[in-house]
């Protein structure tokens, strides 16, 4: 990460693909999480590395400008309704500048031109760090459901 990023509230986000000469970058944003903020997501290294492995994983860099200040990950398994994220972080230097919340709209997007896209499905856990009131405040909804030791939360998607 540069030592003086201009980046800012009014940053155009863009979601994009993780080439050679960026997965280093994207997996050191890792390295900037809080440690109860690591307990509740899996090292961007570790995601990018299963998602190599998993035919249904949907991985992007989140980009403010052209500074990656994050991470998505999305379960894209067109022959079900509900599609799951998966994976989802904004390093800590750019948090709170609305980055989080305008790039779930372009995963909004992106998953609503998929096959019968009725719902996203996200879960996480509970405590310190949490991210579920971020998720409430875009809409999402618990369902009742645990997945492990995490609370699931699932939001219904219009269609296109």
């Amino acid at each position: 990460m540069p030592e003086q990023s201009t980046i800012g509230p009014k940053s155009k986000v863009s979601l994009r693909e993780i080439t050679a000469e960026t997965v280093r970058q994207i997996c050191s944003l890792s390295d900037t999480l809080s440690a109860a903020q690591n307990k509740m997501v899996a090292p961007n290294a570790i995601s990018i590395a299963q998602a190599h492995f998993n035919k249904f994983a949907w991985f992007r860099a989140v980009y403010a400008d052209e500074e990656p200040v994050g991470f998505i990950m999305l379960y894209d398994n067109p022959e079900e309704a509900e599609y799951f994220l998966w994976r989802f972080m904004i390093a800590a230097p750019y948090q709170r500048m609305g980055f989080g919340s305008r790039a779930m709209e372009l995963l909004f997007e992106y998953i609503k031109t998929r096959p019968n896209a009725r719902q996203l499905g996200v879960s996480c856990g509970e405590g310190e760090a949490s991210p579920e009131e971020f998720y409430k405040k875009l809409g999402f909804m618990r369902t009742g459901e645990k997945e492990g030791d995490e609370v699931v939360l699932r939001i219904e998607l219009a269609g296109p």
